[in-house]
């Protein structure tokens, strides 16, 4: 179940950080449009290797880290 909710938070924290990238001009549609392709070609290409498809939440957890220093252009400071 936990596995679930992590794939779960992950995807949503993707198309929401998305959505927040380009709505406050931090990407535009040709970043939108790479970070889609690479999405999906996690979600095609994973299929083919060892443990397809159990690697595509992590995939999509590494994307929504690289789209955190993208639009935040850093770490989030937490102090």
């Amino acid at each position: 179940m936990s596995a679930q909710a992590a794939a779960l938070i992950a995807h949503a924290g993707f198309w929401l950080l998305l959505v927040y990238g380009w709505f406050w001009d931090e990407i535009g549609p040709r970043g939108i449009a790479v970070f889609v392709g690479l999405w999906l070609a996690g979600l095609f290409g994973l299929r083919f290797g060892p443990y397809g498809a159990a690697l595509f939440p992590s995939f999509v957890a590494v994307l929504d880290i690289v789209l955190v220093f993208t639009i935040f252009k850093g770490d989030v400071p937490l102090t």
